[in-house]
């Protein structure tokens, strides 16, 4: 028998289609399914199979999962599923063996037939349907490079969008929006001092075929998306696109974490298109209604919920997790609405979800960096109650909190001390501190810039009459809305700035910056740019000329961070401006702090300028920073006094001489 195309039982695991120098292994699960059909292509833009394969449920089938070896096939060919079982939509099947469906373990997925209307009938998609690439995915030479397992409490996070950051023809790259480009902005991030990037999504999302510019819907989970890739079709390529970045990004000092959607899919509700995990065994990989199993329990906002507790799902995430942690040497995961993956099947919150403790506790994932965003679309809060030992977490108190200190609110100087000092009132069953990841803005909501710009959101280009996006932002356009030539303003709006960085790169737990505030980055009100793919989302490198002395600041206190590490180590004590208690007047704006013995942080975010005393120090204070002086007015000094004064909305600080 020729080795071409000659069939075999084949292995049940791994899942996926495994090549090897004979052929390849196939294999996929469903539990439900009567009948598995493979479908094998030449090329990506074969409108029909070369070879067609019914499985053998007897042969070809081991607990659940269809396999097959076929020989001779090579990473030049695609592949494809269809699979029928039990009709009866009101059991939650959606079998329909004239579907074309997709390996959910696929390296790769091409778009090049692809039209999404048609995945949404119930007729013959074949021609018009996805392929799963057969792709040779270690070939690739790292050199030695590993993970670089960063000290948490040495971490500073970049949150950054591959495509946003250097799409603009102002960032003057080679490969603008590509892996390859932000390589080429290396030299700029360490020059920042930012210890990691957080990529937004970066796995396979429907080949740019939607709306969908950040990735928020995965339909490829073990692929790089192409859009970042220098080739479009070179699957394998797409492989060592990445991992040249990787690598380059471990030489110079920073890793990688990924922003991954794990509780959710690009297959939307009932009316969403058929691409793999539906036509697959849909009552097994989504949460579906118990009384109306045609519906889907929507927790994300996004149409569907993974059913993440069932042991199929569950070993599915976490076998992406350790694929990205050990193929592509990634260093660590944030994960996109995190209480979906603690519901059980009725969507219900469960205390003890092994799905979250799998990955906690996953041996291969024991030195990748987890950091959970602590709620979903249908209410979820889990904030300093999020399951597992390891997981930092988004905290949204921080922000907002910041932001009402900042515009002038009062009466919140409680808040304001609990957030400075790690948000211990949230974590008091503390295994890992910080486990507070503190950030001023994030992708979604205003840029640092816009929150001292804008009173209202303004999404009108996202054509969505601006319902879309937050409606509660806490900012404050201090006089005027939006951009203006107004002197005043402008200073006043820096020295805002000024103050976010140094609140949040003082206080303790892990800082994000978002990409393009240490330059002013504005997206013109628009706190919801999801859609936007133009100069509203890009990062314009013309700031950092025009803004060079607002990055200068932030370098400052950066390069303070890392130099002064007992500052982080230290117990942070309040007082009020006279060092009494600093509850005294609750209304008040301003606030002393002292770390340790040695740093004195002074806060005034009164309308008018404030007389702090100073604590005593024999050696006096040397005013290192201060957000009212502009850099080039600024020198540091040796104070000898007892009290300094602050101009208003200003913090200043001091290190002990």
């Amino acid at each position: 028998m020729s080795r071409f195309f000659a069939t075999f039982p084949g292995e049940p695991y791994p899942l996926g289609a495994t090549l090897s120098k004979k052929g390849v292994n196939f294999a996929i699960f469903s539990e439900h399914a009567t009948s598995v059909e493979l479908l094998l292509f030449t090329k990506n833009s074969s409108k029909k199979p070369f070879k067609t394969i019914l499985l053998d449920p007897v042969s070809n089938r081991t607990a659940n999962i269809w396999h097959i070896f076929v020989g001779g096939i090579t990473n030049n060919n695609f592949y494809a599923y269809r699979v029928d079982g039990p009709s009866g939509i009101e059991l939650g099947h959606h079998f329909n063996p004239k579907k074309i469906l997709t390996d959910p373990y696929a390296k790769g997925t091409d778009y090049s037939l692809f039209r999404k209307e048609d995945t949404i009938t119930e007729e013959d998609d074949i021609e018009s349907s996805l392929r799963s690439a057969i792709v040779q995915t270690s070939n690739f030479n790292w050199e030695g490079d590993k993970p670089l397992k960063m000290p948490l409490e040495d971490t500073i996070v970049y949150e950054l969008h591959i495509g946003n950051f250097t799409k603009s023809p102002s960032s003057k790259c080679r490969f603008p929006g590509k892996f390859e480009g932000l390589i080429e902005k290396i030299p700029y991030l360490k020059s920042l001092g930012i210890t990691a990037v957080e990529l937004m999504p970066v796995f396979d999302f429907t080949g740019g075929k939607d709306k969908n510019v950040w990735g928020y819907g995965t339909s490829g989970f073990f692929a790089p998306d192409s859009r970042y890739c220098l080739k479009p079709n070179d699957f394998a390529g797409h492989f060592n696109d990445f991992r040249r970045m990787v690598k380059a990004l471990h030489r110079a000092g920073i890793e990688v974490i990924l922003d991954v959607v794990l509780g959710y899919t690009i297959e939307a509700g009932k009316d969403g298109p058929i691409l793999n995990f539906k036509g697959l065994d849909n009552s097994i990989y989504y949460q579906l209604p118990k009384d109306d199993k045609t519906e889907y329990i929507n927790l994300s906002g996004c149409g569907n919920t993974l059913n993440c507790n069932h042991p199929v799902v569950s070993k599915f995430i976490l076998d992406c997790l350790e694929f990205w942690a050990f193929e592509m040497h990634v260093d660590g995961f944030r994960f996109d609405e995190a209480t979906l993956l603690s519901r059980d099947e009725n969507g219900e919150i469960t205390s003890y979800p092994h799905m979250l403790w799998n990955i906690d506790r996953s041996e291969k994932l024991a030195d990748t960096k987890l950091i959970a965003e602590p709620w979903d679309a249908a209410g979820g809060y889990l904030l300093g109650k999020f399951p597992g030992y390891r997981f930092l977490q988004w905290n949204d108190k921080f922000r907002d909190k910041m932001r009402c200190f900042v515009r002038g609110d009062r009466g919140i100087l409680l808040d304001i001390m609990a957030r400075m000092s790690g948000s211990e009132d949230l974590f008091k069953t503390d295994y890992l501190f910080p486990r507070s990841l503190n950030f001023i803005s994030a992708h979604d909501g205003f840029t640092m810039m816009d929150i001292v710009s804008y009173a209202e959101k303004h999404n009108w280009d996202n054509g969505e009459d601006n319902r879309d996006g937050f409606d509660f932002n806490y900012s404050d356009n201090n006089g005027i809305e939006g951009e203006t030539t107004d002197a005043t303003i402008n200073l006043l709006r820096m020295k805002q700035l000024k103050n976010f960085f140094m609140l949040l790169l003082l206080s303790r737990g892990v800082p994000m910056i978002t990409m393009g505030d240490e330059v002013g980055r504005t997206q013109n009100g628009n706190n919801n740019a999801y859609c936007q793919d133009s100069a509203i989302t890009w990062f314009d490198w013309s700031l950092v000329r025009k803004n060079a002395e607002l990055l200068h600041f932030v370098q400052k206190i950066i390069n303070f961070r890392h130099q002064e590490k007992h500052f982080r180590q230290s117990e942070m004590r309040f007082f009020d401006h006279n060092l009494s208690d600093p509850l005294a007047d609750p209304a008040a704006l301003s606030l002393s702090v002292l770390i340790g013995d040695k740093y004195c942080l002074l806060i005034n975010m009164e309308p008018e300028i404030v007389e702090f005393q100073l604590p005593e120090n024999r050696n006096g204070w040397l005013s290192f920073l201060n957000t009212a002086q502009k850099d080039q007015n600024f020198s540091a000094e040796f104070l000898q006094k007892e009290y300094v004064t602050l101009a208003p909305k200003s913090i200043a600080l001091f290190v002990a001489g």
